[in-house]
Formats: structure tokens, sequence, C-alpha cells
């Protein structure tokens, strides 16, 4: 399965490296991103990854647990759902 990680939230160091090092560690590989910080320090980064081998909802709570941990909001998708959800 393909999914979708939004990251939302001020911008610290580290957070690209916490977030990938998570997906990796549960054998996730990321098939693309895209980061940036906007004004105000606000960082967003769009993850797609591929998780044939990983519990979306594992991972899930993990990615949950993290964002409680660095105060940000990170979101784990299906792609497919996501797609549907952003489609005009």
């Amino acid at each position: 399965m393909r999914a979708v990680v939004t990251v939302v939230g001020k911008d610290k160091p580290g957070i690209i490296a916490k977030v990938s090092t998570l997906l990796y560690e549960n054998g996730i590989n990321i098939l693309d991103i895209s980061q940036t910080v906007m004004s105000n320090d606000m960082f967003t980064m769009i993850m797609l990854v591929d998780m044939n081998t990983a519990s979306a909802g594992d991972v899930s709570a993990k990615l949950t647990e993290l964002a409680g941990e660095v105060g940000l909001s990170i979101h784990l998708q299906n792609e497919e759902l996501f797609n549907s959800m952003h489609r005009i």
C-alpha cells in the first residue's frame, strides 16, 4: 500500500530526520518528499511512502506519538483516500 504522510508545525531542527528515521525503522520506503518552511517558521512536509511491509495502524500510532513528543501535527493516509479528498 502507498500512503501519504503529512507533517505541519513550527519549524525546528531534526523534523525530517525524526520522521524519516521512524519510517525507516518500520521498513517503510520514502518514494517522494516535498517540504518547505513558510512565513512565521511554519514547516510543512508531504511524503509519499510505500508501506507494503508495515501495518498502517501501528505506524499511524507511532507517528501520533512522535507528533506529541515534538509538537507537530503528523497524519498518515492511504494514497487513494488522500487523492479522493483532494480532487477538485
